[in-house]
């Protein structure tokens, strides 16, 4: 008995209809890749990345304070509720600290809607962040002043809300009492020079816990490496503010 293995084999071609195709053997994105898009597009432009700071910022003061609270006696985390009370709104300063967080959380949240899609923002929108923003400021330096740092409450708190309110007010490109425009938008500049004080105290108070060098209250590196990273997020936000009064920035579609 001998076989035939010259002939060759002939298979049936696979049918497979249009429903099946698009069904069982398209690719779909996976739920993380589209919930990782949705978010870089949420936290994009000014808004994002003053939102961003401003998360940081709460999500470390809150951890530092379970931290220190922590009663080795109980459980982990068994006296989080009354702690976190505590830190927003244990006193004065904790309650100016906290409005203003929120207020800055619902300016970034603005600025989101005036920059989304634009080159150009809504004007309209855009100048109500800057309010919302210079009234944050206005809490902010309350809050400052009360924990005992005049010369932030001054930087931080006055001379920002005077750039924000003052960018609130003005229109861009518009002269200031008759002055000629030139350079950059002098409030936005006033905003962005509030950073470099606390910048610089981070900094210092960075390189002063890595280094163990000793003065004043001694404090995690995590506290100022956290204050250092919002503060240059606000910064860039700041930056990107400037946008506006380009006269090459075209968006392509109606600003108000």
């Amino acid at each position: 008995m001998t076989l035939n293995i010259n002939k060759p084999l002939r298979a049936a071609p696979l049918q497979i209809s249009d429903g099946e195709t698009a069904s069982a053997f398209a690719v779909k994105p996976p739920f993380m890749h589209a919930l990782g898009k949705a978010l870089t597009e949420r936290m994009s432009g000014p808004g994002g990345a003053y939102n961003i700071g401003n998360l940081i910022g709460l999500c470390q003061g809150i951890g530092a304070q379970l931290l220190v609270s922590r009663d080795p006696n109980q459980l982990p985390w068994a006296d989080a509720p009354s702690v976190i009370g505590h830190y927003l709104t244990g006193n004065f300063a904790a309650v100016a600290m906290t409005t203003a967080t929120a207020i800055f959380f619902a300016s970034g949240e603005v600025y989101h809607h005036a920059w989304n899609g634009r080159r150009r923002p809504s004007e309209t929108v855009n100048r109500l962040g800057d309010f919302l923003s210079g009234v944050g400021a206005v809490c902010l330096g309350l809050a400052l002043f009360e924990l005992g740092h005049p010369f932030l409450a001054l930087t931080s708190g006055l001379l920002h809300c005077v750039g924000k309110f003052g960018s609130a007010c003005h229109r861009s490109g518009v002269p200031i009492f008759g002055m000629p425009v030139r350079g950059p938008d002098p409030f936005r500049a006033m905003v962005l020079l509030s950073r470099v004080p606390a910048i610089m105290a981070a900094v210092s108070g960075l390189y002063a816990s890595l280094f163990g060098i000793e003065g004043g209250q001694p404090q995690h590196w995590s506290t100022p490496a956290s204050l250092l990273a919002c503060y240059l997020l606000w910064s860039w936000a700041d930056l990107l503010l400037f946008r506006p009064s380009e006269p090459h920035a075209t968006d392509d579609r109606t600003a108000d």
